[in-house]
Formats: structure tokens, C-alpha cells, sequence
């Protein structure tokens, strides 16, 4: 999906969520156990429920990969069945020596066909490189997360800066606005500011808005550029809003209740 897709979706529908699909075997609600495929089933709803409220939706590898064989046959199922004009995010993580990294480019771009994924930006440029041969694919960096653990090594000064802006700063010449994003966690919305001014035009993955406690007003507030820029991802917040046998109905609302403050963002920042 080309940036200019992606932008005229998220005018067409006054949004600029996306729905994290971290699907536990575990959480989801107990009556879905009975079907043949129980995560693709809930993932069916979930999309059948929110589609027209997200631009994107982002299947977290972990929750598939621990399931064996059938978690990855559930997770190309869930792929198949997301909308073609809905951006999809491989939340993987990767990052390795350039040899395998061309592996996991080949992997989720080649052969899951997602449109993005999600790259630790660690091991250096060789290590991303393979993933920007591919045309209308996105490599989304991580910057700064989310997590508590986020201090013990992303904001040590290197060159009397954070790291996590050398990490920035550094690797924004490695693609372009065009092909590349960088993960900011909604619960460094202090730092948004300073990152803004890094990587004006970028577009920003932004997790930890919902249960993780980050504010999807400040996070537009300090991160909107003039194409949205933004992709402000809910993952538990959504998906696990209920456990009963409604929750896709749950889940539409709190979906629309997220839509709602971005429409209201959007059009006081004058984008649509």
C-alpha cells in the first residue's frame, strides 16, 4: 500500500486507528473453543465488527507462533480475510544479519503478502535494508516504546542526546517517508515534541493508548503532521472488551468510541 492509499483511507473513514490482533487462546470468550478454528473465528468477528472504523489492523506474531502450525494457518486465514484496502502490520519484531533478515522480508512480504512490519532497529542498517527492496512495503523502526523497560537502555545519553533520538535520527536516511515509520509509545507523549522535529513527515506507530493508560488526545495533539502521520494502535482495550458471547458487539463500540476522538482531531487540525 502506497502512503497516498493510506492517506485517503484515513480521510475517507476520519480515522487513523489500528486494531492490535493479540489474540490469546486463552482470553478469548469460551464458547468460540468449540469452533474448528477458534482464534480465526474471533479474529473474523472482531474485523466483521470494526472495519469501518480502522485503517489498520496489526496481528501480534507472538500470539500465533505460540500456537504451532495451527496459530500461523489461523493467522494466514485472518489475513486473507481483512479487507484489501485495510493497511496490515506484521508485529514481528525482527532484525538480524542481512541474509536473514531478506528471509523474514521474503517471509511476511513476499509470501503473507502484509503491507508493514515491525523491525528492531539494533544490529544497524544491514540489518533493515533487505526489508526496503520490496515496492508499497513499509519497515516500521522501533524508537521509543511503550514499556516500562524502555529506561534501562533507550533514553542513556549517547552524543548528549537520548538514544532513542540518534536511533532516529540515524536511521531516518535508511528509507524515506514513503516506506518507513518508527514506533512511539502513546505513554511518551512528553517526548512526541522533540521526535516531531526530527521526523516532521513521518508516519508514527503509536501503541499504549487504552489499557496501557496513554492519551489518544495528547498523542494527536503533539503528533499529527499534515498527512494524519499517525497510526494509533488499540489492541486489549478493543478485542477484549467483553468475554461474553457480544463481544464483537463491545468491541464495535469502544472501535467507534476511538474513531470519534480521531474525527474530532482531524478536523481541528483542518485534515478533513
Amino acid at each position: 500500500m502506497t502512503r497516498a492509499q493510506l492517506i485517503v483511507q484515513i480521510k475517507e473513514k476520519k480515522s487513523f486507528l489500528c486494531i492490535g490482533l493479540d489474540t490469546d487462546i486463552n482470553l478469548i470468550p469460551k464458547h468460540l473453543l468449540d469452533a474448528q478454528d477458534p482464534i480465526f473465528e474471533f479474529n473474523k468477528q472482531i474485523i466483521d465488527a470494526t472495519k469501518d472504523f480502522c485503517v489498520a489492523y496489526k496481528p501480534n506474531l507472538a500470539f500465533y507462533e505460540s500456537q504451532g502450525i495451527k496459530g500461523w494457518e489461523s493467522l494466514q486465514k485472518t489475513l486473507e480475510y481483512i479487507p484489501k484496502d485495510i493497511f496490515t502490520i506484521a508485529d514481528a519484531k525482527r532484525g538480524d544479519i542481512g541474509n536473514t533478515s531478506s528471509m523474514y522480508a521474503k517471509a511476511f512480504f513476499e509470501n503473507m503478502n502484509f503491507n508493514a512490519i515491525t523491525i528492531a532497529p539494533y544490529m544497524g542498517e544491514d540489518s533493515v535494508k533487505p526489508f526496503f527492496i520490496y515496492d508499497q512495503k513499509w519497515v516500521i523502526l522501533l524508537a521509543l516504546t511503550s514499556n516500562d523497560g524502555s529506561k534501562d537502555f533507550q533514553f542513556i545519553k549517547t552524543n548528549g542526546k537520548p538514544l532513542y533520538q540518534e536511533v532516529i535520527e540515524t536511521s531516518r536516511e535508511w528509507g524515506s517517508p514513503s516506506n518507513m515509520m518508527f514506533v512511539v509509545g502513546a505513554t511518551r507523549v512528553d517526548s512526541l515534541r522533540e521526535i516531531r522535529k526530527i521526523i516532521p513527515n513521518h508516519f508514527l506507530l503509536v501503541p499504549g493508548v487504552g489499557a496501557q493508560g496513554g492519551s489518544l488526545k495528547e498523542v494527536a495533539h503533539y503528533g499529527l503532521n499534515q498527512d494524519c502521520g499517525l497510526l494509533v494502535n488499540s489492541s486489549r482495550g478493543i478485542i477484549y472488551a467483553s468475554n461474553q458471547t457480544d463481544f464483537a458487539d463491545h468491541a464495535k463500540f469502544e472501535a467507534h468510541q476511538l474513531q470519534r476522538i480521531m474525527q474530532q482531531s482531524l478536523d481541528k487540525a483542518g485534515l478533513i
